[in-house]
């Protein structure tokens, strides 16, 4: 199936991000940039009522610089699909001005074989659909970021972790690459991290709890890894410079991350 904008877009649901400035005074005169995500639950803000559940992109604006804003409109139970069908990227495109940056992490859930509403086939209609995000920006003189999904914690037999993915990750980079579209390889980087950590330290990432043994979302030290990940390769891949990124390598207190009250019905 080949999507155009034109037959997924819609002004059906208006997305209400919650929208983070860095702490501290506004940078300088003049409209500040801002960083748009477009994401699924890994990436989105969570509330009250689902702590200690941390989306990487609560703990993105801890390294950026003041000024930098980032204007989370991930949510939960998302893919590159469903999020444009529900008119959530008309929202972000209705809001997203020049030399602004739109990062889109997807594919958790276009693997979702047996929900029509949100699958998508990687070298089809989840490229297709990415174009979408991509073609959206530059319309509106923004820069599109793709970012390949971040791993779950899995390990095999030997302690070897192991990815989920499947064919998700190649087809982005092969879109990015064909689209020249800058790519943060967050599922490489997020394996190599889970790896490194091992079977039983990679537990206290996740959204383990008492009740709860979540291979999928993060908790607040988990949150802050990805999200640190996540600025390294917008540093790495020049899409932001040396002077909008601060604190990556030093420690962010787990007690930095908030959950506020979940927004009225």
């Amino acid at each position: 199936m080949s999507l155009t904008r034109r037959q997924l877009t819609s002004a059906a649901v208006a997305a209400v991000p919650l929208a983070l400035a860095v702490s501290g005074p506004a940078r300088a005169a003049g409209r500040r940039r801002t960083l748009y995500i477009a994401g699924d639950s890994t990436a989105a803000q969570k509330y009250a009522d689902a702590a200690p559940e941390t989306g990487w992109g609560m703990a993105l604006p801890f390294f950026l610089r003041e000024g930098l804003v980032v204007a989370n409109h991930a949510v939960n139970g998302r893919s590159s699909k469903s999020f444009v069908d529900e008119g959530r990227l008309d929202a972000v495109l209705a809001a997203i001005r020049p030399g602004d940056l739109l990062l889109v992490q997807f594919g958790h859930n276009d693997e979702k074989t047996a929900d029509p509403a949100r699958h998508t086939e990687p070298w089809t209609t989840y490229q297709d659909c990415l174009r979408l995000y991509i073609d959206g920006a530059r319309t509106h003189g923004a820069r599109p970021v793709l970012a390949t999904p971040v791993e779950r914690r899995k390990f095999d037999a030997d302690g070897n972790a192991v990815p989920t993915h499947g064919d998700y990750p190649a087809a982005m980079r092969a879109l990015a690459e064909a689209e020249h579209v800058a790519l943060l390889d967050i599922e490489a980087l997020s394996l190599a991290l889970w790896q490194r950590l091992g079977v039983e330290e990679t537990k206290k990432y996740f959204n383990w709890t008492a009740t709860e043994q979540d291979n999928t979302h993060f908790n607040p030290p988990g949150a802050i890894a990805v999200a640190r990940l996540v600025t390294g390769e917008l540093l790495h891949r020049h899409v932001l410079a040396p002077r909008d990124v601060r604190r990556l390598g030093e420690e962010i207190p787990a007690s930095w991350i908030t959950w506020p009250p979940p927004p009225a019905a």
